[in-house]
């Protein structure tokens, strides 16, 4: 991560990390459970079961913080070792908006850099896409990650920091 001029988290043992909040299909009534933690390793760790009952599909864990000025940026980078599964990144310019903006990426149980393009990631709601265009905001306020592969699965995403790139 040697072009990211700007960090937005890099986990390790010391991280405080309870505005990290996991977000499950519970809240519309299914049965997945996600959990996160800081591993022996100092990664930040999250894992858990997604399950299909009662209409569920989900889980997901978000990072909510003050306006970051990312209108200098191009990218946002991640160093992830995920478990083979695919799993979503998400933005969202404002806590108050109801969508998010994604783009979808693929573990291979190693160490990867992903490089996500802001301008790239679309907005979606409540899983459907929506037509308002990609991301343009000079901010954002929340990131997180989601895994919901329509599928009844274990999962197990490590995450070692997460930076803007020009």
């Amino acid at each position: 991560m040697s072009d990211t001029t700007q960090l937005i988290f890099d986990f390790n043992l010391n991280s405080e990390i309870s505005n990290w909040q996991t977000v499950d299909d519970v809240v519309m009534g299914g049965r997945s459970e996600g959990h996160f933690k800081i591993n022996k390793e100092g990664f930040g760790e999250f894992y858990g079961r997604v399950s299909l009952e009662n209409n569920g599909g989900f889980s997901s864990l978000r990072h909510r913080f003050s306006s970051l000025e990312v209108k200098a940026f191009k990218a946002i980078v991640l160093r992830v070792k995920g478990d083979g599964k695919k799993y979503q990144f998400r933005v969202k310019d404002k806590l108050s908006s109801s969508h998010s903006f994604i783009a979808s990426f693929q573990t291979n149980g190693e160490w990867q850099t992903i490089k996500i393009i802001l301008s790239e990631m679309y907005p979606a709601f409540r899983g459907r896409a929506l037509s308002i265009g990609t991301f343009a905001s000079e901010s954002i306020e929340e990131i997180a990650f989601l895994i919901g592969n329509k599928k009844a699965e274990n999962f197990r995403l490590e995450i070692d920091k997460i930076g803007l790139q020009h």
